[in-house]
């Protein structure tokens, strides 16, 4: 496997956990950027050292400006912070009508992948039962996490929403060290259904990240984990 040269952006648990996968996924990284290394100018395309990639976990109110960074430099890059959603769409817009790389996903997990074709299945199920099950999704995570809901249990709730027609509710618990874990809870009168996903260490979501990288070079456009699986882009 020829090694390509990565750019982590974001010195925190997941890049750190990123930069310590990194060589067994076939990645020389060529530069680890801090966050007080970019908080006043911004990130710039000398930082970048010349990366074929970007890998980009960081906090939401930096996430914007990092992305249009790398685009801005030519460096496709992968991004899995959340809770920036306000200013998503118009990001993926801008860097796509650039001619920039972008792949963004609120969970790398293959698990999660999967988990959500389930729920979304579910959902589709018990549309056709009126009134039999209540649905709910609870999501439990560390306590450092900024934001609540996280994104991957907003992006649950969206694909269940659209099969089911009305919103469903979600509890988002902050405990320990709790990497991720999701739920999705069918409540009836006398049973109950739940669905789980539970992430047993942060480094899936690292290896996840890192294989969604390598997907990405030489590549052009806004993806998401759809296509990396199999979408239709």
């Amino acid at each position: 496997m020829t090694r390509a040269r990565l750019a982590i952006i974001g010195d925190g648990k997941m890049g750190l956990a990123v930069r310590d996968l990194a060589a067994d996924s076939g990645f020389e990284v060529v530069a680890f950027i801090g966050e007080g290394e970019v908080a006043v100018a911004g990130l710039t395309k000398a930082q970048l050292q010349g990366a074929d990639v970007a890998i980009e976990f960081t906090v939401p109110a930096a996430a914007e400006a990092n992305v249009r960074a790398c685009a801005a430099a030519g460096v496709p890059v992968v991004c899995g912070t959340t809770g920036w959603d306000d200013r998503l769409a118009a990001v993926k817009r801008d860097v796509g009508e650039s001619g920039g790389t972008l792949l963004w996903s609120p969970n790398f997990s293959l698990g999660v992948h999967l988990f959500a074709k389930i729920v979304e299945r579910a959902a589709a199920e018990i549309a056709v039962m009126p009134g039999v099950f209540d649905a709910h999704f609870v999501e439990t995570h560390h306590v450092g996490k900024k934001d609540a809901p996280s994104g991957t249990a907003r992006l649950l709730e969206a694909l269940a929403r659209t099969r089911l027609g009305s919103a469903i509710p979600i509890t988002s618990i902050r405990t320990g060290h709790v990497p991720g874990t999701h739920e999705f809870v069918l409540d009836g009168q006398f049973e109950q259904v739940t669905l789980r996903h539970e992430a047993r260490d942060r480094r899936v979501f690292a290896a996840g990240a890192l294989a969604a990288a390598r997907w990405l070079i030489g590549r052009n456009g806004v993806f998401t984990m759809d296509d990396m699986f199999g979408g239709s882009k």
